[in-house]
């Protein structure tokens, strides 16, 4: 893994300018690049907050975009994916059998959405952060520890997952 890898950054349609700032960070980037990544691609939906192109070090070739018709191609070209929280975007990257750090938006205050991601990571499915704690989880992250995710459990997952916390998979 890792050798000018790509990494992408996806808010779906959310408003989450915090988890693209932490991203725009200058620990965050250097993290990644330690890890092997050389390409960063950020969909930063309706946000406000712009990432830098320019990585000072030049470790990171950056680029973004605010929407995209088919986020899959990003998605299946990604070696790391980095994600809100939304249960679409997670399955979707979990099937692709893509490795996922899933940042929760803190900001939320009922985050039912923290609690989908905190079981996943529990199950070793991803990995999970908020804004503050990504570059940590970037530095720490060991992607062998990763349980390959199979599609045939989602359905009775998705299911078990959603009468548990109580809401519909939107």
């Amino acid at each position: 893994m890792g050798h000018g890898g790509q990494v992408f950054v996806t808010v779906g349609t959310t408003l989450f300018d915090a988890l693209i700032r932490a991203v725009d960070t200058q620990e965050c980037k250097a993290a990644l690049a330690r890890q092997g990544y050389s390409s960063l691609v950020l969909q930063i939906g309706r946000g406000s907050y712009l990432p830098c192109k320019d990585d000072v070090n030049g470790l990171l070739k950056v680029d973004f975009f605010t929407f995209s018709p088919d986020l899959k191609e990003h998605l299946s070209s990604a070696d790391l994916v980095i994600s809100h929280a939304g249960s679409g975007s997670i399955f979707e990257t979990l099937r692709m059998g893509k490795p996922l750090i899933v940042v929760v938006n803190e900001a939320l205050m009922d985050n039912h959405q923290a609690e989908l991601a905190e079981e996943l990571a529990a199950q070793k499915y991803l990995m999970y952060a908020s804004p503050s704690t990504l570059s940590e989880t970037v530095t720490n992250m060991d992607l062998n520890l990763l349980v390959p995710y199979k599609p045939s459990n989602s359905a009775a997952l998705v299911k078990s997952l959603n009468s548990f916390l109580g809401f519909r998979d939107d």
